[in-house]
C-alpha cells in the first residue's frame, strides 16, 4: 500500500526527505510551506508543492486533509500547532524535534488518537535512540548505556571547530536546555555543557558533553533498569570552551536571539560534513560482565545527482525508516509511539534505513 505523505518545511531536511520520498515507488509527496521561493526550487525538481501558513490553523488543518502522512521539518516551537493539525486531519504524524516540551505537548494529543503520532524521528533523539535500546536488550541486566551523536565539519578551519550543518534553533536549545538523564539508578535532570569526556574513534580525538533532547523517552523507558544513561554531543576539542565563555561569562544563554544571529553570521553552514553516532552500554551478560558499543559513521553523498550533507542524509533517514515502517504495519498505527519500539534490524532492512548502512554500522564487544 502506497502512503500519500505531506511535509511541512521546505529546508535543508524537508528537501532531503522529499527527495527521498519521490524516488520511492511507495510514496507520493508534497511539501508545503508559505515561502514561495523554496517551494519553487522544488517544483523546478518535480516535486509537488503547495504554500500553507503555518499560523492559519484553519488554512493548516485544511490543507493536510487526505494525506496519510505529517512530516514535520518546521522549527520546533511550530511543533504542537502543526500535531494538532494532523489530528485534526486524520494523518499519522511525524516530527524531527528534540525541544521537550514540544514533544510532551504531542504526547498529549496522542491519548486519544485514531492515528499514530511518533516525534524525535531525526537521528538525536530518532536513530540513536532506535540504536540505543537495541544494544541494552542484549543485556541479561543493563548497568549504564551512554550514547554519543556529532554532527561535525570534515574540515574545521574556526576557534570553534564547527559549521552549522541543521537548525541554529536546534543546536541552541541543545547547549542551553536541561538535560535528561539516569544517575545512580534516578531519573533527573543535569546541566548542559557538563560531563564533559574526551573519545577518540579513527585516530581523530573528540570531546564530548551534555546536551538537551536527545535521548528522548528512553529515560522513561530504562527507568529503574539502568543505573546510568547519558546523551552528549561530539565536537572537535576546544568547542566546549569556548561555549561556556559565550553561554556562561557573556550571558548569552539568555539572549538566544543574538546567539543565533551570532552564530548564523559567523559560521559558514558546509556540505562536507560527517556524522558520527558512537553508543556504550555495560551490563551483565551470561553471567559476566559486557561492555558494547554500536558506532555508524556516515559521510555527505550524491543522491539523484545531488550532492547531500550527511547531516541532511542521517536525519531524513531517521525518519523515513519509520515512517516505512509504520506503512508496512510493524509499529503501531494508533497513539504515541516510541523509537525504542522500533527494532534496529528492521529499521536497517527498509528502503531508507539501508542509508545507515551505507554509514558502516558496527558493533565492537569487549569483556570487561
Amino acid at each position: 500500500m502506497s502512503w500519500n505523505i505531506c511535509v511541512i518545511g521546505a529546508g535543508k531536511i524537508g528537501q532531503m526527505i522529499a527527495t527521498l520520498l519521490k524516488s520511492s515507488a511507495n510514496y507520493s509527496v508534497t511539501v508545503a510551506d508559505r515561502d514561495l521561493a523554496a517551494l519553487s526550487a522544488l517544483n523546478k525538481q518535480g516535486v509537488s508543492t503547495r504554500q500553507i501558513d503555518v499560523d492559519d490553523d484553519a488554512q493548516l488543518a485544511q490543507g493536510l486533509t487526505g494525506f496519510d502522512a505529517v512530516i514535520s521539518a518546521a522549527p520546533f516551537f511550530l511543533t504542537p500547532k502543526i500535531a494538532k493539525a494532523a489530528k485534526t486531519a486524520g494523518a499519522h504524524y511525524f516530527d524531527l524535534t528534540e525541544d521537550v516540551a514540544a514533544t510532551n505537548a504531542v504526547r498529549e494529543l496522542a491519548q486519544d488518537s485514531e492515528t499514530a503520532f511518533m516525534p524525535q524521528c531525526g537521528l538525536a533523539p530518532g536513530f540513536v535512540g532506535i540504536a540505543g535500546a537495541s544494544l541494552a536488550a542484549e543485556f541479561d541486566e543493563i548497568d549504564s548505556l551512554h550514547m554519543r551523536v556529532g554532527a561535525l565539519p570534515l574540515y574545521p578551519t574556526n576557534a570553534l571547530k564547527y559549521n552549522l550543518t541543521w537548525s541554529t534553533d536546534g543546536l541552541i536549545n541543545e547547549y542551553c536546555n536541561p538535560c535528561d538523564a539516569i544517575v545512580n539508578g534516578e531519573r533527573v535532570k543535569t546541566a548542559p555543557l557538563e560531563d564533559y569526556e574526551l573519545l577518540g574513534h579513527d585516530g581523530v580525538e573528540y570531546e564530548c558533553f551534555n546536551t538537551s533532547g536527545g535521548l528522548g523517552t528512553l529515560p522513561e523507558t530504562l527507568d529503574g533498569k539502568a543505573r546510568a544513561v547519558s546523551y552528549r554531543s561530539i565536537r572537535y576539542p576546544g568547542h566546549c570552551d569556548i561555549l561556556k565563555l559565550l553561554l556562561k561569562d557573556l550571558g548569552l544563554e539568555h539572549r538566544r536571539d543574538l546567539l543565533k544571529d551570532i552564530f548564523e553570521t559567523a559560521l559558514p553552514r558546509t556540505d562536507q560534513d560527517v556524522v558520527l553516532v558512537y553508543c556504550t552500554a555495560k551490563g551483565m551478560i551470561d553471567g559476566a560482565l559486557r561492555e558494547k558499543s554500536l558506532i555508524n559513521k556516515s559521510f555527505a553523498r550524491t543522491i539523484n545527482g545531488q550532492v547531500w550533507s550527511a547531516i541532511q542524509v542521517t536525519t531524513a533517514a531517521g525518519v523515513l525508516g519509520v515512517v516505512d515502517l509504520m506503512r508496512t504495519g510493524a509499529l503501531p498505527a494508533k497513539g504515541f509511539v516510541r523509537q525504542e519500539q522500533v527494532k534496529l534490524a528492521d529499521f536497517l532492512n527498509t528502503e531508507f534505513g539501508r542509508l545507515y548502512r551505507a554509514g558502516d554500522v558496527t558493533e565492537q564487544n569487549k569483556a570487561a
